[in-house]
């Protein structure tokens, strides 16, 4: 295996991580269902959640393609880290501003931060089982014609 062949990820790492991904997500939307807040903010968080995800997959799919040696512009790869660093800026923004108690803001600040994590590793894992192609056959195989 090469430097740049990555190794196929384990069933659990891929289930772990679409399970991180989705707790995240569903907890910050649950989160922003419940959340007595004006229909408009809960848009403005919804909003960052979409763009947040977006952008970090976005910067995942910029990073890996430079490692394989796939060209990738300058002014896509800033404006990918600027995009995550702009969901970061503009949740953190919303949240000191908003009306909440500091618990649930920390609830949607780790939400948010697991989904973006989270993001990332399911759009490596999708991009590894592609490279990698399909499972190995893992049963043990006897040669019988062995003398």
């Amino acid at each position: 295996m090469t430097q740049n062949s990555p190794a196929r990820p384990t069933n659990a790492f891929v289930g772990a991580s679409w399970a991180a991904l989705l707790a995240g997500a569903v907890a910050f939307v649950v989160g922003l269902w419940n959340a007595d807040m004006l229909l408009s903010e809960k848009g403005y968080y919804l909003t960052i959640l979409m763009f947040g995800l977006f952008a970090a997959v976005s910067l995942q799919k910029s990073v890996r393609d430079q490692l394989e040696g796939i060209t990738v512009s300058p002014i896509y790869f800033g404006l990918a880290w600027l995009s995550v660093g702009a969901a970061l800026l503009l949740l953190a923004v919303g949240l000191w501003n908003a009306d909440l108690l500091p618990s649930e803001k920390g609830f949607y600040a780790m939400s948010f931060t697991l989904s973006l994590f989270a993001a990332v590793a399911v759009q490596k894992n999708i991009r590894d089982l592609a490279t990698t192609g399909p499972a190995a056959d893992t049963a043990l195989e006897f040669d019988t014609d062995a003398g």
